[in-house]
C-alpha cells in the first residue's frame, strides 16, 4: 500500500456509522478524532477533500425522532436541520486546530452538466490552494436520490466523483466494517478480510450484501462501486475502519482494511489524457 504515501491530494469519505451513535446524536469524540487526524495530514502537506454522510440522522437525532421520516419531504427537511448541525461541528471542531473548512453541496446535475462541473472544479481548486478543506455533501433538499435509494444519490459514489474532479491521487472510503472480507463477518466468524483486490468482478459485488447499517443509505455494494470508478480512473482506493487513526496507518505503508488498484491501463489513460 504504498501509493498513498506520497498522495498529495485525498479524498477521505466518512459514514453515518462513524459519525452518529445508534440513537442518531452526533458522535462528538469520533468527529473531533477525526477532525484532528485530518488536521494533521493538512499541516504535512496534503491537500483534503471529505466528503461526509450523516446529515439525515443528525436531523433526526436533533429533533428526538424515534425513526426516520418514510416520506422523501420529511427526510429533506431531516437533512436541511442536521447539515446545520454538522457543518457546525465540523467548522468548530477543525477551528480548534487551525483548519478552515468550506461547505459545497452538489446535486447529479452539477456534476453532469459541463458548466456546473467546471465551476465546481474551480471551486474547490481554489478552496484548496487556499488551504482550505472542502466538506462535500450531496444537496439532500433539492436532490432526492439518496433519500429514494437511487444509484448515483449515496456518498460512496460521489466521494469516487469528486475525486475524479479534484484529481485526486487516492480514495479513503471510512466505514463500520473495516474492510472487504468473503463473507459477512457480523454473521460469519470465520469470515476473511481481502487487503488487497486488483480486479472488481460481478461476483465480487454479489459477495458484498445488502447496506451496512441501518443509519446510512449505502453499504459494500456502494463502496465497491467507488472502488471501481475511482480505479477506473487512476485512483488508488482504500476501504478502511472507523477509527480515523487508520489513514496513519495507510500513509505508514501499514496494511490496514482493502485495497483496491487501478490497473495499469487505467493509470496509463489517465496520464495520456
Amino acid at each position: 500500500m504504498a501509493n498513498i504515501k506520497s498522495a498529495k491530494r485525498i479524498v477521505i469519505k466518512v459514514g453515518t456509522s462513524t459519525l452518529t451513535y445508534e440513537n442518531g446524536k452526533p458522535n462528538i469524540r469520533g468527529i473531533d478524532k477525526l477532525c484532528r487526524v485530518i488536521s494533521d495530514l493538512c499541516n504535512s502537506g496534503r491537500e483534503i477533500v471529505l466528503v461526509t454522510s450523516g446529515a439525515l440522522g443528525v436531523g433526526v437525532g436533533k429533533l428526538g425522532l424515534e425513526e426516520r421520516p418514510r416520506d422523501v419531504a420529511g427526510r429533506q427537511a431531516m437533512a436541511a436541520v442536521g447539515q446545520c448541525e454538522l457543518m457546525f461541528l465540523y467548522d468548530k471542531l477543525f477551528a480548534e486546530y487551525g483548519i478552515k473548512v468550506a461547505q459545497v453541496l452538489l446535486t447529479r446535475y452539477d456534476v453532469e452538466n459541463e458548466h456546473h462541473r467546471s465551476n465546481v472544479i474551480e471551486c474547490m481548486s481554489a478552496l484548496l490552494q487556499m488551504s482550505i478543506i472542502p466538506i462535500v455533501n450531496e444537496n439532500d433538499t433539492v436532490a432526492i436520490d439518496e433519500l429514494t435509494g437511487n444509484n448515483i444519490g449515496d456518498n460512496d459514489n460521489l466521494s469516487a466523483i469528486v475525486a475524479n474532479l479534484v484529481g485526486a491521487q487516492s480514495l479513503v472510503l471510512i466505514t463500520d466494517i473495516d474492510g472487504l472480507y468473503d463473507r459477512n463477518p457480523r454473521e460469519d466468524e470465520s469470515a476473511v478480510q481481502i487487503p488487497v483486490v486488483l480486479e472488481i468482478t460481478d461476483a465480487l459485488k454479489e459477495m458484498a450484501g445488502g447496506s451496512g447499517s441501518k443509519r446510512g443509505t449505502g453499504g459494500m455494494v456502494t463502496k465497491l462501486q467507488a472502488a471501481q470508478y475511482a480505479c477506473s480512473c487512476g485512483i488508488d482506493t482504500y476501504i478502511v475502519g472507523s477509527d480515523p487513526h487508520n489513514l496513519y496507518d495507510l500513509i505508514d505503508g501499514k496494511v490496514v482494511g482493502t485495497h483496491f488498484v487501478p490497473s495499469r491501463d487505467s493509470v496509463s489513460s489517465v496520464v495520456s489524457d
